[in-house]
């Protein structure tokens, strides 16, 4: 393996890791918020998960970019990952970098304020919070746009059941509303 393969086959892995991560850490999250799953919402393995996992994807998403910035054949370069949409690529190579990028930012501000939540007003740590839905989205697009791996039907099969059940959790969470924060 020469050392762009590897750091191609790294920037998969932390990429798919880190969006392993993210997903469970919403999922949970909004199964611990939900009336939906009953007991398991009061469960403090649950919460641990998410918690733990709001935090894991830090390392994982930081080897993603790091990783694809070494990767000669993905071409990204330090302005791209902090500034989206400036790449060469053509559209849908640009707006996935893009995308991913915006997803990026807005995980790092969502984990920052849990962080800060002690310290800011309820209100706005919670707006900002919900932000995570948001990126989400975004990253999901990012995934599907500029994904090599998609071509797997594993990968492509756990990433769309992720984000259905995010959504049956989510929705479930609008119509029927939340239990109380613990």
């Amino acid at each position: 393996m020469t050392l762009d393969q590897f750091f191609w086959v790294l920037g998969r892995v932390s990429g798919l890791s880190s969006f392993a991560a993210l997903s469970i850490s919403l999922v949970t999250g909004v199964a611990i918020r939900s009336g939906l799953l009953g007991p398991l919402a009061a469960n403090r393995a649950l919460k641990s998960a998410h918690e733990f996992t709001a935090i894991l994807w830090i390392p994982l998403g930081g080897l993603h970019v790091v990783s694809l910035l070494f990767d000669q054949t993905a071409r990204v370069s330090p302005l791209d990952v902090v500034v989206p949409f400036l790449s060469g690529y053509d559209a849908v190579g640009r707006l996935a970098l893009g995308l991913g990028t915006i997803a990026f930012d807005l995980f790092a501000l969502v984990a920052i304020t849990g962080w800060l939540r002690g310290r800011m007003e309820r209100r706005a740590w919670t707006w900002i919070h919900r932000l995570a839905y948001l990126a989400f989205a975004v990253m999901f697009l990012h995934a599907v746009l500029g994904g090599s791996d998609f071509s797997s039907p594993e990968v492509s099969a756990l990433t769309w059941s992720t984000a259905f059940a995010l959504g049956v959790l989510s929705l479930a969470r609008v119509l029927w509303g939340r239990l109380p924060a613990r």
